[in-house]
């Protein structure tokens, strides 16, 4: 045997005993890689922060003195236009915030000034009833409780759901500790990648070369400019569609006077980035607060909202993500609930480029397998039921003759 031979076998041998240690210590293995994960998880988060902004720093620094090459306009292009996008960010959240939480409050405050009275009615209707019929009056008047038995019972119930709501109020805050930490960790990293990204992709790049080979970096590269044109294009996407959805949701509301416009346009915008449910979730929402209001203008807002979903799934999306992203329908449907369902909403978000990607390697893939053997595929626009393009005639090649 010659020595890649030899290299295959043991890398088959260490991966067999690999999988039997897994599986016969798959608890322990769990709850070191859960250990593992908690630990690396402010450096992903920023690694995500990072990203997002990073598309919306590309934008504000081809237009911070394009045409300058002085050494002041690239010594503050980096960090001038970082601060932009981080105050931009913010002054977008501070925003949606101040639209939003008055128009909750305010339909709140009328949910609770309107349950009081609701009540008061409802016991002088089963009052009224029962005059109407006296045997069961008489038959409530004469049960008979014990009240030193039912004192106990709810002092043993009061007790022990009193100690459950500390513990609960315990991990709650616990939890939002670590949450906040990691978000607060998660952006110092991702200023420090932000601010020193030229020389980490120069880094890894010359940890590549140095220890793979020309093949493997070829195909690595390849991997990921598509997995980064696809991401990069779906989150452009899904940002514009989010706001021209809202936008259209917020003018409908307007000319059908219905109540909350600006809030339900803004949370129908916001969710509508988790693709195909998030518009719902947010029309759930803006439903239950309209309905404080007006039953009966709550369900013009869903039927209003059922059309404009249409609309927005034939129309807006096809031309403003779907082309981008190139996932047919019934795969973004898979990738959405198998990404929620292991990962929840940030499975919901990140599915659909990643499904996308998978999709375009995988068929690229095909497409030179086929070409290896000679199988000639079958044209997308035969399968879609479009004409192929016609093919231009070529110029006429007459020489002109002297005479």
């Amino acid at each position: 045997m010659d020595k890649k031979e030899i290299k295959r076998y043991i890398f088959i041998a260490v991966l067999a005993v690999a999988v039997c240690v897994t599986v016969q210590n798959f608890s322990v293995i769990s709850k070191l890689f859960a250990i593992a994960l908690s630990a690396v998880k402010p450096f992903i988060i920023g690694c995500v922060i990072a990203y997002i902004f990073n598309i919306l720093m590309n934008f504000f620094e081809k237009h911070y003195f394009p045409s300058s090459d002085t050494r002041f306009a690239a010594i503050t292009r980096r960090p001038v236009c970082l601060v932009f996008s981080f105050a931009l960010t913010a002054a977008i959240i501070v925003m949606i915030l101040n639209i939003v939480i008055p128009e909750v409050a305010e339909a709140f405050g009328v949910l609770y000034d309107e349950i009081p009275p609701q009540f008061i009615k409802l016991r002088d209707l089963v009052i009224g009833k029962l005059q109407e019929y006296p045997d069961i009056q008489k038959s409530l008047s004469e049960i008979e409780f014990d009240w030193a038995s039912i004192a106990e019972k709810a002092t043993g119930i009061l007790t022990t759901g009193l100690a459950g709501i500390l513990s609960s109020a315990v991990g709650i805050i616990g939890g939002i500790t670590v949450t906040v930490t990691n978000i607060v960790l998660g952006i110092i990293f991702a200023i420090y990648m932000l601010l020193r990204k030229d020389k980490l992709c120069a880094d890894v790049k010359r940890g590549m070369n140095a220890y793979f080979s020309d093949d493997f970096n070829k195909r690595f590269r390849h991997i990921y400019h598509t997995a980064n044109d696809t991401f990069r294009s779906f989150f452009v996407g899904q940002f514009i569609e989010a706001i021209i959805l809202g936008t259209l949701c917020f003018l409908g509301m307007k000319v059908l006077r219905l109540p909350y416009a600006a809030m339900s346009g803004t949370l129908v915008g916001i969710t509508a980035l988790i693709p195909i449910v998030g518009a719902f979730i947010g029309a759930g929402i803006s439903a239950f607060i309209i309905l404080t209001v007006d039953p009966m203008q709550a369900v013009i807002f869903i039927i209003f909202l059922i059309i404009l979903q249409q609309f927005e799934g034939n129309v807006i999306y096809p031309k403003v993500v779907g082309s981008s992203v190139g996932l047919p329908s019934l795969w973004v449907l898979a990738a959405v609930t198998v990404g929620g369902g292991l990962f929840g909403i940030l499975g919901m978000l990140l599915g659909v480029p990643l499904a996308a990607t998978i999709y375009k390697l995988s068929f690229e893939k095909l497409e030179s397998k086929e070409k290896e053997l000679g199988i000639k595929s079958r044209p997308e626009n035969k399968s879609s039921g479009k004409k192929p393009p016609k093919k231009s005639k070529p110029a006429s090649s007459k020489k002109s003759v002297r005479k």
